[in-house]
């Protein structure tokens, strides 16, 4: 080894020992004669220091040496003078007093300083990942992630789990997003799918008798990108047999609980897990993915706003639509300008737009008087009527009251987008409690209005919840099929959905129904699903799993804003690695050997 210790490793410890480090220059200071270096390397940073009268070769290598420049020093550890602490650094009450020192590699000028506190936009730093690596943040959230992977495989290993890998190169099926597809070259005209989740292969897994499978498993889908998304993507890939579903959510619990309190032990999480169904989480909170971090529940009041003659919310209620909204605590003093603000992101979210009361002062509803309430034009009712809202509503004097017409889907996607953003602004969101919460009962299916067909609401293989199978059996074209619940459940934190997962379809007689349900002819079945049909036939055991998303856990362990910080070398939002310059074009020679030709 050309270290003997790490640089961000010393402290009072080591005082009078003789270390030999290696880093790089991270930050260089001449100070009258004696020149400062700050070592870094992936542990941290100590301050080396370079005398010319204690050791005159060692500071012409100083003289020389220039930010990232890569050096390996020796020398003495002493305690720093009194008043040149610096508690900032874990290393701070010490220095290295350089005896000798060598350049390993000098270094051309980074296009950007490799500090945290500094801003560097992204393109630049993806451009030069290798040098946005060097961040100290960005070395604690690959350390932290290597943790948590680490975490996950020793937990499973003592539960008797098999970690089988499954291939990339696979068969394209239609499993909700596009494939990336893949060309052959020994079978023209033919491709190959790389793997959007390993969701056949580990329900095969299963039919052979593995019973406890997990991969840390590396997925693809072709779609539009976020701050959440990317085109490839790592998840945790779980299946077990002769289990339901609590087996499953009580597996998935322990594990999140134990990561935590071992891996981010300053992170609270709530104990035991709310459970939610997907109906309670709609209705309570607009989204499937619901903050529990704060309130701010919604409520609807369609039948109150039918009393009124405010013709948005008469049309939208003519329309099958409803009325919904939500309490803002504390926040009647709310400005014109800061109404208009809200109005404004409401209209951002897709509404049309946002009505308002603001309850004026404190003390029992029953003194409310007519100066103490600013509504929105249009709106203005009686004053019992108001206090009949804001009673339904549980609002008090000093809150502010929201509301919102159209569509229920909507209605409840708006209104979830303003609450989210709300409790950010408003602080009401602790950044370090983890609100993990089970979503539980989602549909069966969903109906694609510009396809006019009825699509699987998670995926084609989810069971439908118990004592509903019977009214697949009676499916006609036509039928409604919106409300038939799966067997399919989900794990959110704080706004973001972390997992998914169901019992599956075990029976081949079932999945048979299900993708005729789906639209599915006899032909198109055998030609995407036959393998897998086939295989049921054989005796596959009941079965269900979970399928946790590595990158989405990951930022939100870290606080990171975007999945693209707890990745190593991620994409842009439109997929271009601007580090390797991909996609590109390729030699007209190779796609000649696959068969490819080009067509603007």
């Amino acid at each position: 080894m050309l270290k003997s210790v790490n640089c961000g490793e010393l402290d009072e410890g080591h005082i009078a020992t003789q270390p030999t480090l290696a880093g790089w220059v991270a930050r260089r200071r001449d100070h009258g004669g004696i020149i400062f270096l700050d070592l870094r390397d992936r542990s941290g940073v100590v301050q080396v220091v370079f005398n010319p009268e204690q050791s005159p070769e060692a500071y012409r290598v100083a003289e020389q040496a220039r930010s990232e420049w890569v050096l390996q020093v020796a020398g003495t550890v002493s305690r720093r003078p009194a008043g040149s602490e610096n508690p900032a650094m874990p290393t701070g009450n010490v220095e290295v007093m350089a005896s000798t020192a060598r350049v390993l590699n000098s270094a051309l000028t980074p296009p950007f300083y490799i500090a945290d506190d500094v801003e560097v936009d992204e393109s630049l730093r993806l451009r030069y990942r290798y040098l946005d690596l060097r961040r100290p943040v960005m070395q604690r959230n690959l350390i932290l992630r290597h943790r948590v992977v680490k975490f996950i495989r020793d937990f499973l290993d003592a539960r008797d789990f098999l970690e089988v890998e499954t291939p990339i190169l696979i068969k394209s099926t239609p499993e909700g997003a596009r494939d990336f597809l893949v060309p052959s070259r020994m079978q023209k005209g033919s491709f190959y799918a790389l793997p959007q989740s390993p969701q056949q292969l580990k329900q095969l897994l299963m039919v052979a008798g593995v019973e406890r499978y997990f991969q840390i498993a590396r997925c693809f889908r072709d779609e539009d990108l976020r701050a959440d998304r990317q085109p490839e993507f790592t998840q945790l890939d779980l299946e077990m047999s002769f289990v339901d579903q609590e087996d499953i959510l009580a597996l998935t619990e322990a594990l999140y609980t134990q990561m935590v309190e071992t891996v981010t032990p300053e992170k609270q999480i709530i104990k035991p897990f709310p459970r939610l169904t997907y109906d309670e989480a709609m209705t309570r909170f607009g989204s499937d993915k619901p903050d529990l971090r704060f309130g701010m529940e919604m409520t609807d009041v369609t039948d109150l706003a039918k009393e009124t003659q405010f013709r948005v919310f008469q049309t939208t209620i003519e329309k099958g639509g409803i009325i919904k909204g939500f309490v803002v605590p504390g926040q009647a003093g709310y400005t014109t300008q800061q109404v208009r603000d809200l109005e404004q992101a409401a209209r951002d979210a897709g509404a049309a737009g946002l009505s308002h009361l603001r309850l004026r002062g404190t003390g029992p509803l029953g003194g409310l008087k007519d100066e103490d309430v600013v509504i929105s034009a249009g709106l203005r009712m009686p004053l019992e009527w108001t206090r009949r809202l804001a009673e339904r509503m549980g609002a008090r004097r000093g809150d502010m009251v929201l509301l919102m017409a159209g569509p229920p889907k909507q209605c409840n996607q708006w209104l979830s987008t303003l609450r989210h953003q709300l409790g950010q602004k408003l602080g009401l969101a602790d950044p370090n409690l983890l609100a993990l919460a089970f979503v539980t009962d989602f549909p069966l299916f969903d109906w694609n209005e510009e396809s006019k067909r009825w699509d699987s609401a998670h995926h084609p293989f989810t069971a439908p919840a118990e004592g509903e199978e019977a009214l697949l059996d009676q499916f006609k074209p036509g039928d409604d099929m919106s409300r038939l619940r799966s067997r399919a459940y989900d794990l959110v934190c704080n706004g973001s959905e972390l997992a998914s997962g169901s019992i599956r379809i075990h029976r081949p007689e079932l999945q048979e129904k299900v993708f005729t349900i789906l639209g599915y002819t006899k032909e198109q079945v055998k030609a995407q699903f036959g393998h897998l049909l086939e295989a049921f036939e054989y005796g596959a055991p009941p079965h269900g799993g979970i399928a946790p998303g590595i990158d989405r856990l990951v930022t939100i362990l870290t606080g990171a804003s975007s999945i693209r910080d707890v990745i190593a070398f991620p994409k842009t939002q439109s997929g271009a690695d601007l580090l390797f310059g991909a996609p590109s074009a390729v030699d007209a020679h190779q796609l000649r050997e696959l068969g490819i030709r080009l067509v603007e």
